[in-house]
């Protein structure tokens, strides 16, 4: 029987439901209904099982670039300040210098989110970012370990040469730029590498792998610590005569190394088949800020928590990551310092100290990455897999690329477009996407029974964050260099939680949301009821990019606050080096509890659940 005019053609086989329009059987003349670019059962298994359980292994590398990242974060902490000071810098300029990692994060990281959720590059949305980013990096810190070479290369100076003049003032100058945009590019990379995250796992997947990436990042940092530990010019020396310079490129070889291999073994979601968006012609810096703060005011009401929270956790850390090697050393070189002694003598006395906090951060990194392998294994999910079993029906939560104007079907098409999961259909799905099989009945028992019941994610981050501040008032009570590195080490728990809870809990609740979104979009088109992808509401995305955007600006500005208020704290209780009782780290310290109380304050009345329902009324168009 001949197919009625007035009814639109169905592709059966596309992943997104296009509707396809035959030219010989429909009398529409107003262009295409859908984009031209066709799609393969390939794309359609692709995009089917992005619901589907992930392995560990496929977990594993979704985030393993965040590995190669923390590698270089921690090189830049922990040898960046000795290097610039040998540079000739005072010790003015090199703070001015830090300030770039939280400035760059204040304003790079909301506008990378914001680029990479318009992204329309086939291969991905966030990929090209994370490439672009990774050289970007690479070109930036290559250049920085070898400024004083470059410099002196340009300007012609011979090698007998003393370093001053001219020559010390270009290199300081070329170095300062180049740690601006190797902070630069590493917010292009962690911004891009998270949002990653979210779009590449499924929502009751996403606590499982931010804990994945709260261990590498731990071995990341484990591995970085090592590596500033060792002599590597005598070792290493084909990558260069000093420790910095063989220090960045081995991270420049991590690096490149673990994004190659997350970017060539992770797909991604065609954003070409992603439904256009009324922001996505925007573009310039007025256009960014409305778009900020238009997300801003789109928060939902768990994200925006969070982000709350992490501003007052971040003030506590900001001394603690940056002073906590002083703090240790004063204590060690206290006891040892002598009025009689030479300039010469406490520089050596200070260089001993240093590497006893140094050790101590070892320590601090080990207990951390033990604390990100086991905890996992005890916290009680927040996110329950809706999937059904393998024998039933399921709406397969792809996203609608269309333009259509609205149409009508019948209901055989409304069954067609409803694919039953066979047992075919799924080894199909998994053989196409890389290890999506899920664990077997044994482990998933065994995992249950290690959990500690009303162990949740949010309590476990309220208690690292008591044990925190618990940790910086213990400094009112510890008086040597063991004391203080056994206090550091515990707060590696902290840090473990801290590295984990703040991105899941993000992270699961856009993800979620995001399900439901294209479960809407499809079932409205499928109803009919969709007009148009322009003036459905339900296409105002909670994007992944932006929205982790903002939460960098959290952990970022908060930052810079902390900054001032530990440079008034030195002003006024600072000592000469070779004087003895030097308690202005320690206040600074003090006063990051009293930050780390706050946040666990309100985490404390954080909700426990994050249900996308509940908070609708708190997103605006």
């Amino acid at each position: 029987m001949p197919r009625p005019q007035h009814h639109v053609n169905f592709d059966e086989n596309s992943p997104l439901i296009r509707p396809q329009r035959k030219s010989e059987d429909s009398d529409v003349d107003s262009g295409p209904l859908s984009d031209p670019s066709p799609t393969s059962e390939n794309d359609q298994q692709l995009e089917d099982s992005f619901a589907e359980n992930k392995s560990s292994l496929y977990l594993f590398l979704l985030v393993l670039s965040l590995g190669g990242l923390q590698i270089v974060w921690s090189v830049e902490l922990s040898n960046g300040s000795p290097y610039l000071l040998s540079l000739g810098m005072s010790k003015a300029l090199v703070a001015f210098v830090w300030l770039a990692g939280p400035m760059t994060g204040v304003l790079v990281q909301p506008y990378i989110g914001m680029l990479s959720d318009r992204c329309r590059v086939r291969w991905g949305k966030r990929k090209p970012f994370m490439v672009g980013g990774t050289l970007g990096t690479v070109a930036a810190s290559l250049l920085l370990a070898y400024a004083r070479q470059i410099i002196r290369a340009i300007g012609g100076w011979p090698d007998d040469s003393p370093y001053d003049g001219y020559w010390k003032g270009f290199t300081i100058a070329f170095a300062t730029v180049m740690m601006w945009v190797l902070d630069f590019s590493i917010n292009t990379v962690q911004a891009s590498i998270r949002a990653f995250i979210v779009d590449g796992a499924p929502s009751h997947q996403q606590e499982s792998a931010n804990a994945w990436a709260s261990r590498i990042t731990g071995v990341g940092n484990v591995l970085g610590y090592i590596f500033g530990y060792l002599n590597l010019p005598k070792h290493l020396k084909f990558l260069g005569g000093e420790q910095f310079q063989v220090l960045c490129a081995l991270a420049s070889i991590v690096l490149s190394s673990t994004v190659l291999i997350t970017v060539l073994t992770i797909k991604e979601r065609n954003p070409q088949n992603e439904p256009p968006s009324k922001d996505d012609n925007e573009t310039g810096i007025l256009a960014f800020f409305k778009t900020v703060l238009q997300s801003i005011k789109r928060l939902p009401t768990p994200i925006r928590m969070v982000c709350q929270i992490q501003f007052f956790h971040w003030m506590g850390w900001f001394p603690f990551l940056f002073y906590i090697t002083t703090y240790v050393g004063q204590l060690y070189v206290d006891p040892k310092l002598k009025p009689d002694m030479t300039p010469g003598e406490v520089d050596k006395l200070w260089g001993k100290a240093t590497r006893m906090g140094t050790f101590a951060l070892l320590i601090y990194a080990i207990v951390s990455l033990a604390s990100n392998v086991i905890l996992p294994f005890l916290v009680v999910p927040t996110y329950k897999s809706d999937i059904p079993p393998a024998d039933g029906h399921i709406t397969p939560i792809s996203p609608i690329t269309t333009r259509a104007r609205s149409f009508s079907y019948n209901e055989a098409a409304h069954q067609r477009m409803t694919p039953r999961r066979t047992a075919s259909t799924m080894s199909a799905s998994q053989n196409g996407e890389l290890f999506s099989k899920p664990a077997p009945p044994f482990m998933q028992r065994l995992q249950e029974r290690a959990h500690i019941p009303g162990f949740t994610l949010r309590r476990a981050w309220m208690l690292a964050q008591l044990l925190f501040s618990a940790c910086m008032f213990s400094t009112f009570f510890i008086s040597s260099s063991l004391g203080a590195t056994i206090m550091v080490a515990v707060v590696g728990i902290s840090w473990s939680l801290t590295l984990w809870a703040p991105f899941a809990l993000i992270s699961a609740e856009i993800s979620k949301r995001d399900e439901t979104r294209r479960t809407k979009q499809r079932q409205k088109l499928l109803d009919g009821t969709a007009d148009s992808f322009y003036n459905d509401e339900d296409n105002e995305e909670d994007r992944a990019g932006i929205i982790l955007g903002l939460h960098n600006v959290a952990v970022s500005a908060p930052q810079v606050i902390a900054t001032l208020i530990s440079s008034a704290v030195f002003k006024l209780l600072q000592k000469p080096r070779n004087v003895p009782g030097d308690l202005s780290v320690a206040w600074t310290l003090r006063l990051g509890g009293v930050a780390g109380l706050a946040a666990a304050y309100m985490t404390w009345k954080m909700t426990e659940s994050a249900n996308p329902e509940e908070d609708e009324q708190d997103v605006s168009a």
